[in-house]
């Protein structure tokens, strides 16, 4: 096995993605780059997000240079090449790479002299012909629903959020405008922290005495329309990576953190140790889960379509089929939900999703269902929630191009719901 470089990371990172539909955060999970130094795996990170954002460009600045499509493959180290050439990237450095990739793999051996004549093609003309190319789109599978729901000027707005990426927001467990300062980020109008060239994590001030932790402005409004008190019990029933276990505890509410994997509450743990917050660590189904609580947070599992900025792999390696099952899971989990709430408690239901089965039309249909319940419009009377964002039946419907100017938000659906006392 030679010697990985951040390009041959990137190769493999974007044929499990391409060929097998892994994701991007399983495939980091189980150390597909720990053989690299940090800053080689920042740069292989980098380099597959950006091939991911632009696929549409790459393969349009290639097809007219090839008859037919190559193995995937060597499809992967064009689309590298072609991203990075028609970027500002050092010619001599990109092709030579791209053609020892071809030339280490004995089933693609034979293709080295057709990938080295695309690419320099492509160094001599495609920077100026990738300026021309349109915003890369969604794929039809996904964004003709959205064009149904949203319209297709607020879906071409989410496609170049999309394309930009993301910043990196921070939830301050103290005071947030003091946090921005320290950090050099801005404070956005909820309250959380953004910063535009974060670096590395764990080296900006604050870590490592826990002042902070990382979540969109978007993941983080589900517990602040919560608004538990000081000794409430409360329920986070899908909670890992800990962000909204985090704030509710920050709030001194006694905060039950139940999630199926044992794996993913090992992050909870890790956070709410370097934050100096304490929860009750529970890993168990939240369907079998029995209990009496204040209120319930019910961040559900759903097509995370609200968060493609973020992981412009998901619409590629996954092709929709599991979005029914997960509809299905929806409803058993709210209601589930309902029953754990003492009453005159409160329930948020939320997803990161940018569906309407998975957030407004769940809401509706959970409300006809469970006649003791009600929306708690009020909760939404909070800084920084925009009018427009309110939905009909009183929830909280959040996209992509929200603050799009700023670098955007995650895609999310929420609503607060009361029980009768």
């Amino acid at each position: 096995m030679g010697k990985l470089t951040p390009r041959g990371a990137a190769l493999y990172l974007l044929t499990q993605i391409l060929g097998e539909g892994r994701l991007l955060s399983e495939l980091l999970g189980q150390g597909a780059l720990d053989r690299l130094e940090p800053a080689d795996r920042a740069r292989a990170q980098r380099l597959t997000l950006e091939v991911l954002r632009n696929l549409e460009r790459a393969d349009r600045v290639l097809k007219k240079h090839l008859r037919k499509a190559p193995p995937l493959r060597v499809q992967n180290i064009l689309r590298i090449g072609a991203m990075e050439l028609c970027t500002g990237g050092d010619a001599h450095g990109v092709v030579n790479e791209a053609v020892a990739l071809t030339a280490a793999n004995k089933r693609t051996l034979g293709l080295k002299g057709l990938v080295n004549a695309v690419l320099r093609k492509v160094a001599g003309e495609g920077e100026a012909e990738w300026a021309k190319l349109r915003t890369p789109r969604l794929p039809r599978g996904l964004r003709d629903p959205l064009v149904m729901g949203y319209g297709a000027e607020a879906v071409a707005a989410m496609e170049q959020v999309h394309l930009n990426g993301a910043p990196l927001d921070l939830s301050a467990k103290g005071d947030a405008a003091q946090l921005a300062e320290a950090v050099g980020g801005a404070l956005l109008p909820t309250g959380s922290v953004r910063l535009e060239n974060a670096g590395q994590v764990s080296a900006l001030p604050g870590y490592e005495a826990g002042d902070w932790w990382v979540q969109d402005a978007a993941a983080a409004l589900p517990a602040k329309i919560l608004n538990v008190k000081a000794g409430e019990t409360v329920l986070d029933m899908c909670a890992a990576p800990g962000g909204k276990t985090m704030q509710m505890a920050a709030a001194g509410a006694k905060v039950t953190a139940l999630d199926l994997s044992e794996a993913r509450l090992a992050r909870v743990t890790e956070n709410l140790a370097r934050t100096g917050l304490s929860a009750e660590i529970v890993a168990g189904d939240a369907l079998e889960h029995q209990g009496s609580y204040d209120a319930v947070l019910l961040d559900a599992p759903c097509s995370a379509t609200g968060t493609i900025r973020r992981h412009p792999d998901l619409p590629l390696a996954k092709d929709g089929s599991e979005f029914g099952a997960l509809i299905d899971l929806q409803v058993q989990m709210i209601d589930h939900a309902m029953s754990l709430v003492k009453p005159g408690g409160r329930l948020v239901f939320c997803t990161c999703s940018l569906l309407p089965d998975e957030g407004e039309c769940q809401v509706e249909e959970a409300l006809e269902r469970n006649p003791e319940w009600q929306v708690d419009r009020e909760s939404l009377n909070l800084p920084g929630i925009e009018a427009g964002w309110v939905t009909e039946e009183g929830g909280l419907r959040l996209r992509p191009d929200y603050w799009g100017d700023q670098g955007g938000m995650d895609g999310f659906y929420m609503a607060c719901l009361k029980r009768k006392a």
